[in-house]
């Protein structure tokens, strides 16, 4: 990728794809990242060595993309402040901002733009990211290119076509390492119960997952099938399983996700002021 890339923010999320193009190869000279004061640009120059600037419009005005990393409720005043750069410079925008349309963005920042709207996860953090990806008319199959590449730098990418169903991958990956985690609280606190140490159970269980998830992963099969190849006929597996289907844990799962993605939606019109 030797596009230049400026990043407005320079937190948690933004670090973690910065690190990862830097890993994948991208030159840390083609990449800028600004946040209001050069305290809070410190660090990163210094791990990273990239440009570093406390002026956006400055930072923009090279940029072939703009990835706007900062949080949804200054998103409007950022990129109002932004509205002429951009324009002059026409870059790829992609905004991981939750909860905001890419139409609302693109007329903060005086319309027409070339604009991807990115739902990343907290797994990003680590490498291991789940990201949904949405593109508005504007953008080329070039651009679409660049954006898969950036995300691919923490992670996996899915595009869709309606911008509505990033709500549906908010409820399946953007809030669903928090199930997982919740999953393994629950099953600390069991395994605590029937005697083991909360350290060892904790251990085993997040093993466990880690394994379960890689198997998924490298299998050809699908998780029904490897969920039955693991249940023996009248053994202990069989047995928590179909305790956990008469305790309705599937409607359990869609009715949460069902929530999470209503109020994903309902977050989206709140910020867009709709």
């Amino acid at each position: 990728m030797a596009n230049k890339i400026t990043f407005i923010g320079a937190g948690n999320m933004a670090s973690a794809i910065i690190g990862g193009l830097i890993d994948s190869g991208v030159e840390p000279s083609t990449i800028t990242a600004t946040a209001p004061n050069d305290s809070e640009l410190a660090a990163i120059k210094q791990r990273l060595g990239i440009n570093t600037d406390t002026d956006n419009n400055a930072a923009v005005a090279e940029a072939d993309v703009v990835v706007l990393a900062v949080k949804p409720q200054i998103m409007r005043n950022v990129c109002e402040a932004l509205r002429d750069s951009i324009q002059q410079q026409q870059p790829l925008v992609i905004s991981i901002a939750a909860g905001l349309y890419a139409d609302t963005i693109d007329q903060w920042l005086g319309g027409h733009n070339a604009m991807v709207r990115c739902m990343p996860n907290t797994p990003s953090l680590v490498g291991y990211g789940a990201s949904g990806l949405y593109a508005n008319a504007k953008v080329s199959d070039a651009q679409r290119e660049i954006a898969t590449q950036l995300m691919e730098a923490v992670g996996i990418v899915e595009w869709v076509e309606e911008e509505a169903l990033l709500d549906a991958v908010t409820a399946v990956s953007g809030s669903a390492p928090a199930y997982f985690f919740l999953m393994f609280e629950a099953m600390e606190e069991a395994a605590v119960k029937l005697g083991l140490p909360a350290a060892t159970a904790r251990r085993l269980a997040i093993q466990t997952a880690l394994g379960a998830a890689t198997m998924a992963q490298q299998s050809d099969k699908d998780p029904a099938t490897l969920k039955q190849n693991v249940m023996s006929p009248g053994g202990t597996t069989e047995r928590a399983i179909h305790h956990m289907e008469e305790a309705q844990l599937r409607t359990t799962i869609a009715d949460a996700m069902q929530a999470c993605a209503d109020r994903a939606q309902a977050m989206a019109k709140e910020l867009s002021g709709s």
